[in-house]
């Protein structure tokens, strides 16, 4: 619900639904939509061009993680932008809403785009790819020395976005989350000049907290979607039944589900903090103050009291900024530390 007297955020539209209000997330346009734009703008880019729009994706689309990305060298910037793009681009190719296309279409495309990335990982391609955001990636990627196993974990899960929709358990949410999260924590590393083996774990569990964040927030947009990233197993144990989610009202038992997958995520970032001081220093404030921004979404969705259908968890400018001077300052973040040891 819109309080009163509270202005909706910036990237929110208030719509009526039944007899009340509620703030529904506007996307940005998608990543292939900004893309085709700066080609018929600009014609072919160059590599630092499409670096460049790499990082316009990841403004519009990430400001939580963009903000932490400012804390970088700007040569390292550019290699995160470089991901978040490849990362944003896949997964608006998966669903996003603006893109009218049938599943065979969507499939279709996320296949040619993966295999033009593979290609040119192996040497196979005669030139470089000629999607600017591949581009970057490839470039990124290689120069890098990134894993290609890690990259192909992450196009596997959004292929699995085509077909699947719910999880039994969360063992096999952790399948997906593998993928789309674990691996693009440890795609990080050599972006953040780590190179320590010990890192890797930590940086695992940092990107599955990350995104078991989004999936909690997200929960509404998901189910519009037809998906659901909450266990069915949670759902029969909090005695939460998929009618509920399709009422969008949250109850005592919905609660304590969702307060249950925050808990859980919680876990993850505890296991992370372990990695930091594995971090370079300038690289360890990027990550420290990312942290802090992303378990902050987890507070606002508990402090709204789990209402989750009625607003989608963002944090003001204002609150971003202290948040990010805090964690500058030091210190991780509002959970207790606990016992640094891998989630189950």
């Amino acid at each position: 619900m819109t309080a009163p007297g509270r202005q909706p955020a910036a990237d929110t539209r208030v719509a009526r639904v039944g007899g009340g209000t509620v703030e529904a997330y506007v996307h940005p346009p998608p990543a292939s939509r900004m893309v085709a734009g700066a080609a018929r703008r600009a014609g072919p880019l160059d590599l630092d061009a499409c670096y460049d729009l790499c990082r316009r994706v990841h403004a519009a689309h990430g400001r939580t993680y963009y903000l932490a990305t400012r804390l970088l060298p700007p040569a390292r910037r550019a290699h995160v932008h470089a991901l978040y793009g490849f990362a944003r681009y896949a997964d608006d190719l998966v669903d996003h809403a603006a893109l009218a296309w049938t599943p065979a279409q969507r499939r279709e495309a996320l296949e040619a785009w993966s295999a033009e990335l593979v290609q040119a990982l192996e040497g196979e391609a005669r030139s470089a790819p000629r999607d600017p955001v591949l581009r970057a990636a490839a470039h990124t990627i290689t120069t890098l020395g990134i894993e290609s196993g890690d990259v192909r974990a992450f196009l596997g899960s959004m292929a699995m976005d085509l077909t699947v929709t719910r999880y039994p358990t969360f063992d096999d949410l952790h399948g997906y989350v593998a993928g789309s999260g674990a691996a693009i924590g440890a795609m990080m590393l050599p972006v953040l000049g780590c190179h320590d083996p010990r890192a890797r774990p930590p940086a695992r569990s940092l990107g599955i907290a990350f995104q078991l964040t989004n999936f909690l927030r997200d929960v509404a947009e998901d189910w519009d979607r037809g998906r659901l990233y909450v266990p069915l197993a949670d759902l029969e144990a909090f005695g939460v039944t998929e009618w509920d989610f399709h009422a969008r009202h949250v109850g005592p038992r919905m609660r304590r589900l969702l307060a249950f997958q925050a808990a859980r995520a919680q876990r993850y970032y505890r296991h992370a903090e372990q990695g930091l001081r594995l971090l370079p220093p300038a690289s360890r404030r990027c990550v420290r103050v990312a942290d802090r921004l992303y378990r902050a979404i987890l507070c606002e969705i508990a402090d709204g009291d789990y209402q989750v259908f009625q607003r989608r968890a963002a944090l003001s400018r204002r609150r971003r900024l202290a948040l990010t001077v805090g964690a500058l300052a030091g210190g991780l973040g509002q959970w207790p530390s606990g016992a640094a040891t891998a989630p189950a």
